[in-house]
């Protein structure tokens, strides 16, 4: 099983951990990343996590989102990433990070420092069903609002890293 790895929060690695173990309980503070990719006229692309998924099961959340594992280069991990779940790739750029804690009912939580990376795409989505229960392209005002009528619709990095975006 590959390793998470741990860090402080100021990003210095401290260890590496199970990805199960990293999200039981209070969580264990980890590196992970977020992706937004847009679509030439602005659109994000999001996904609705598939029904397979431990934490947040069947809500909405970035484009795509994941962990570099012990001895792996972020925007590697990213680049991976993406194909992995959505079938395309294209270049992203990192945009900054933020930490973040959330509790998923009694099953677990998130306990990270996620990288934003963004990056623009207009082609095919080819998501796999394992992963992803279905995706598609929103205006970002579109998006906020959306949020703000059903937070519990979405995974709780999507907010910060729309924030993160902005600033």
């Amino acid at each position: 099983m590959p390793l998470l790895i741990l860090v402080n929060d100021k990003d210095e690695e401290i260890g590496t951990s199970e990805m199960l173990a990293c999200h039981t309980g209070r969580g264990v503070l980890h590196r992970a990343f977020t992706i937004l990719v847009f679509n030439p006229v602005g659109e994000v692309l999001i996904q609705k996590r598939s029904a397979g998924k431990l934490l947040w099961p069947l809500t909405w959340e970035a484009s795509c989102s994941g962990h570099p594992v012990a001895g792996e280069d972020l925007e590697a991990a990213a680049a991976k990433r993406l194909p992995e779940e959505l079938g395309f790739t294209t270049m992203l750029r990192t945009q900054g990070h933020f930490l973040y804690r959330a509790a998923y009912r009694d099953v677990g939580s998130e306990n990270e420092l996620c990288y934003l990376l963004a990056g623009e795409y207009d082609g095919e989505v080819r998501a796999d069903p394992e992963e992803v229960a279905e995706h598609r392209w929103v205006a970002l005002e579109e998006l906020s609002t959306a949020m703000e009528a059903d937070p519990d619709g979405y995974a709780p990095w999507l907010p910060p890293a729309l924030d993160l975006l902005r600033d």
